[in-house]
């Protein structure tokens, strides 16, 4: 059972155009909300966008220092498939942002991905979407995780 709950998703006004990453993270055991990130990426494809989601949330969670087991939703086919492994990573700006994930999670952190759908992944969306709208980028943290 994971001990925490990663959403993450991208958004580009253009694909590619202005784009944020955004995800939040919750406590796995009773759903609360632990951090919201929004991250401005500049010019980027929304699949950018989404790997920077990812990473910027693994990259809060291993500042916590966790050591549960972490489960990513994605809406992201594309993003779920190669960081499981199960796709190639043709495209070389893809390559990079995948190493940058992989080097995180080789750091301790204990993680599996899903694919869910947009609907599902509907926070995550709307951190990204908040970076975008307000030109900024964002870390509000709301809880204390569990380590």
């Amino acid at each position: 059972m994971p001990g925490y709950i990663v959403h993450a998703d991208g958004a580009s006004r253009g694909n590619p155009g202005e784009a944020a990453a955004g995800a939040v993270i919750l406590d796995a055991d009773n759903g609360t909300l632990l951090a919201e990130i929004g991250t401005l990426c500049g010019i980027a494809s929304n699949n950018v966008a989404e790997y920077r989601g990812l990473i910027e949330a693994l990259r809060l969670l291993r500042s916590w220092q966790v050591t549960e087991p972490v489960l990513v939703k994605m809406d992201s086919k594309l993003v779920v498939e190669q960081m499981s492994g199960n796709w190639k990573v043709k495209h070389p700006d893809m390559r990079e942002l995948v190493k940058a994930a992989h080097g995180i999670i080789e750091e301790g952190l204990d993680v599996e991905f899903q694919w869910v759908r947009r609907d599902d992944n509907s926070l995550a969306d709307a951190a990204a979407n908040r970076a975008l709208d307000t030109g900024s980028d964002f870390l509000d943290l709301h809880g204390t995780p569990g380590v």
